[in-house]
């Protein structure tokens, strides 16, 4: 593993921290909140399509979204829905990368992967903790749905940007 590539996956992980901490929790929606930490595991998974870079993607956002989440005994929850998430978005996305690799098909990826972990998530919560703070149906769809469509508007203002800086640099990543 190249260190420089380490760097970048803990940028997109830190960059991701920072916008869950100050991301407010939904008020009807039991403390869910919108989990852009989630869009930066994912383009860290773009960017670096390997088993080994997905696996510490997944654990160390998995961890941190635990830990910094409103939601009470949210912590193991958090880490099983992002390891899943982030192997199954991780499978998908070399098979897209064999036909199409362009923003359009990476944020209809990242929404699909935004609802994937928040059904993941309320339902390893509903299961683990065994009661949660609102329904089902309203932490889904008052939080899992905004998520989605911020994920996915994050996504498209972040990945052009971080494409053009990545091909002017001397990194190695799947889009370069």
């Amino acid at each position: 593993m190249k260190t420089k590539n380490l760097v970048l996956m803990a940028l997109l992980v830190g960059i991701g921290t920072a916008l869950y901490l100050v991301m407010p929790p939904v008020p009807i929606g039991g403390g869910i909140k919108p989990d852009l930490m989630l869009t930066m595991m994912f383009v860290g998974i773009i960017l670096f399509p390997t088993v080994r870079d997905t696996f510490i993607l997944s654990v160390v956002t998995g961890v941190l979204s635990g830990l910094f989440s409103s939601i009470p005994g949210s912590l193991i929850p958090n880490i099983i829905d992002k390891f899943a998430t982030g192997f199954i978005f991780f499978v998908v996305v070399l098979l897209v990368n064999k036909f199409a690799k362009n923003v359009v098909a990476y944020g209809i990826l990242i929404g699909l992967g935004t609802l994937l972990s928040g059904t993941v998530f309320l339902s390893m919560l509903l299961l683990l903790v065994g009661e949660m703070p609102a329904a089902f149906g309203i932490m889904f769809v008052t939080g899992v749905i905004p998520a989605t469509i911020a994920n996915i508007i994050a996504f498209a203002i972040i990945y052009p940007i971080l494409k053009g800086l990545l091909m002017r640099s001397k990194f190695e990543t799947s889009v370069t």
